[in-house]
């Protein structure tokens, strides 16, 4: 066994980058888990720079110097966050809000029809089956409401967090991208000076990360502006709601979309029952849902992430559980990023043993 784990050791941890680098990765995991909700604002500011960073790089090409790059970048930055906060956000929550109030309406309607099942199916369903479901929901609906209570009575130091992000994470991202070539230097002056390992795993994560986050942050804008179109033109309730929902189902995927069904085809029903109207809103949703995934992923995603959908699934759930909503946003570049180390480990592959081929 002790020589087993020792040619184990001698084969993955036998070079030195391999053990800085695990030594590294480790590290930084750490210091996420640890402290990212310290960090939340930092980590925030990084990533918006880097979903900037690319524009600000295409006007430096185009001629235009660094600082007027970052100043147009910049302003164009706070232009979006103050549409988000006083056109989006408002609209979304008055919709949140009608919801609500009106939901005890909906319910006592949803029951109503559930009790007439046990005489229109007889065979299928009973009248004790449809009781123990409308207890449950009831039970159900108690917890939400007492959450909802609780939340709302928490919410003054939510408002107090959401106030520090719109100062602090502005700053931090002008600052990224005015210093950004300092910052680089900065830390890689802080790495080993070999560091051919470090050195292939950025060269292979780093045009895939680049590609999915502002990739998937085009595509939440326009699946969620697009869906607030069909959505507002055929009349459906709570149009902006449903619309962001369908946006941010993108960053799940193969279960983000049939998440965000459910609550489409409830209110379509709720407000229309089974007519024409639900039936073309069904239709529409599901071309959406086929333009996204067949036209614009391809288009916008042109380096493919070469993973499996197991994998995919497997690190939306862990990396999600572990950081929540980041987690589920950079699921598939963590995944990628240890899909770059195995691949850059020495040791990882073994070598194809040679075949002889006959000569005539």
């Amino acid at each position: 066994m002790i020589t087993v784990f020792r040619s184990w050791v001698q084969r993955y941890f036998s070079d030195e980058q391999a053990v800085v680098l695990a030594v590294l990765l480790a590290l930084g995991f750490a210091i996420v888990i640890g402290f990212g909700g310290k960090l939340a604002p930092l980590l925030t500011g990084v990533v918006f720079a880097y979903l900037l960073q690319g524009m600000v790089t295409r006007l430096q090409r185009w001629g235009v110097p660094k600082a007027v790059a970052v100043w147009m970048v910049f302003l164009l930055f706070l232009g979006a966050l103050g549409a988000l906060f006083g056109i989006v956000v408002p609209l979304v929550w008055r919709q949140v809000t009608n919801l609500l109030n009106e939901l005890p309406g909906m319910l006592v309607q949803w029951q109503a029809q559930l009790v007439h099942l046990p005489e229109q199916y007889p065979a299928l369903v009973s009248s004790g089956q449809i009781d123990r479901i409308v207890a449950s929901v009831n039970g159900e609906l108690g917890q939400f409401g007492q959450w909802l209570l609780s939340q709302s009575l928490a919410g003054l130091p939510v408002l107090l967090t959401i106030l520090v992000y719109l100062v602090l994470v502005p700053i931090l991202v002008f600052f990224f991208l005015m210093d950004s070539d300092k910052i680089i230097a900065w830390l890689v002056g802080r790495l080993p000076r070999e560091r051919r390992m470090m050195n292939e795993v950025w060269t292979e994560l780093n045009q895939q990360i680049a590609n999915y986050i502002r990739g998937k942050a085009v595509e939440i804008l326009i699946v969620g502006g697009i869906s607030y179109l069909c959505f507002a033109v055929l009349g459906v309730n709570y149009a902006a709601l449903l619309a962001v929902m369908v946006g941010l189902s993108v960053l799940v995927p193969y279960i983000g979309a049939t998440i965000a069904t459910l609550p489409i085809a409830l209110i379509g029903l709720f407000q229309w029952g089974l007519g024409n109207e639900f039936m073309v809103l069904m239709i529409v949703y599901a071309v959406i849902q086929a333009l996204d995934g067949n036209v614009l992923v391809p288009i916008l995603f042109s380096e493919a992430v070469n993973l499996h959908p197991v994998a995919i699934i497997a690190a939306v759930v862990i990396f999600g559980g572990l950081w929540g909503f980041w987690g589920i946003f950079f699921a598939i570049p963590l995944a990628t990023l240890c899909k770059a180390v195995l691949n850059a480990w020495p040791g990882g592959h073994e070598p194809e043993p040679e075949v002889a081929v006959a000569t005539p």
